[in-house]
């Protein structure tokens, strides 16, 4: 209650109840009425202000791909196109979307021509050479930002391109993943363009949080390198995590779906990493395995094994805790330490 109504109290005398009464208004029965008035408190900006719009969660200027419906079978790009199916080249076709209106590359690098060209260079070892075998995909958002949260194996990052073949080939309207890759893969010549082009991006705050308020899908291996140089007696175990992701996703309101790569852990197993050597290279590893160093750079190759991708479900995070939360150091670490311990769940589930 905001204080006394003079339209509900009567007192004798009052020059402002004679003067309704005068026009035929009588605000209460003559009976019961009270007989003392109180002073009326002063409102305060508070009470009177209009309650705050809430921030909305879909956003028009998210950046989305037709469904493969509304997409016409294109003409083969270049040769190795022919042999991808018709599926396969819709999806592709679908990725022009994410570039329209910003000339050949989004603001981020995205070439959608090169990721076409490449495709079926990636999709030959997605198919032919890991055998990739996927479950759990209607767990991935449809529209809307999310962070797609793996383990990391294998020391060259093959499980990040497997998981983006993956996730384009499972998803209607077709979504292009777009990898969050270590600050020191910015500095190597000729790779750097060539990961801005098929969509990964350094991992700067400003980009995470820029592609997430685009609405897109965002891979993070929040291991980091200590996820690629792990030796074998650590096969599966997953290895402390960077917890920025968390903040971020906190901060864009997007759910956190763990996705476990089982089989990168085998591609290339390491004996053993000499720490001090790669310090002084300033290399993120030098590992001893049973190829490298002695077949020279093609002892970095990885074997033909078998990978298994597992989404499991979405971590709702958002819908508990505001952007506000985001500055709480010690949840944010405790809700790390859960999506790590759901990630390190599907991986023990997997033969």
């Amino acid at each position: 209650m905001l204080g006394a109504n003079p339209f509900t109290e009567r007192a004798g005398g009052d020059p402002f109840v004679a003067a309704l009464e005068a026009v035929g208004y009588s605000p209460l029965p003559a009976t019961g009425a009270p007989t003392h008035k109180p002073a009326p408190r002063r409102r305060t900006r508070r009470e009177v202000s209009p309650a705050p719009e809430p921030t909305p969660l879909v956003r028009p200027h998210w950046a989305s791909t037709p469904s493969l419906a509304e997409i016409e079978l294109p003409g083969a790009a270049g040769f190795l196109e022919r042999f991808l199916g018709e599926e396969d080249r819709r999806r592709l076709a679908a990725l022009e979307a994410l570039a329209e209106g910003e000339g050949d590359y989004d603001r981020f690098g995205l070439s959608p021509a090169v990721v076409r060209r490449s495709f079926p260079l990636f999709y030959a070892l997605y198919k032919l050479w890991f055998r990739v075998e996927s479950r759990g995909a209607e767990n991935l958002p449809a529209t809307g930002p999310a962070v797609l949260a793996a383990n990391h194996g294998g020391l060259l990052p093959f499980d990040g391109a497997m998981l983006v073949i993956d996730v384009l080939r499972h998803t209607d309207p077709p979504r292009l993943p777009r990898s969050i890759v270590e600050l020191w893969a910015g500095t190597l010549p000729w790779v750097n363009v060539f990961y801005a082009r098929v969509g990964q991006v350094i991992g700067t705050r400003e980009n995470f949080a820029d592609l997430l308020d685009d609405g897109q899908l965002l891979l993070v291996f929040p291991e980091g390198i200590d996820g690629v140089r792990k030796t074998i007696d650590q096969r599966r175990r997953i290895q402390p995590f960077h917890v920025g992701f968390v903040e971020q996703a906190l901060r864009c309101r997007a759910p956190i779906v763990p996705v476990a790569v089982v089989g990168s852990d085998d591609q290339t197993p390491i004996l053993y990493d000499i720490k001090p050597l790669a310090r002084w290279l300033g290399l993120p590893a030098a590992p001893i395995t049973p190829t490298f160093p002695l077949l020279g750079p093609l002892g970095l190759l990885p074997y033909p094994v078998k990978y298994r991708v597992v989404y499991g479900q979405p971590l709702a995070f958002h819908e508990i805790y505001g952007p506000e939360d985001a500055g709480d150091a010690h949840l944010v670490h405790d809700l790390a330490g859960r999506v790590r311990a759901e990630l390190q769940h599907l991986v023990d589930r997997q033969p």
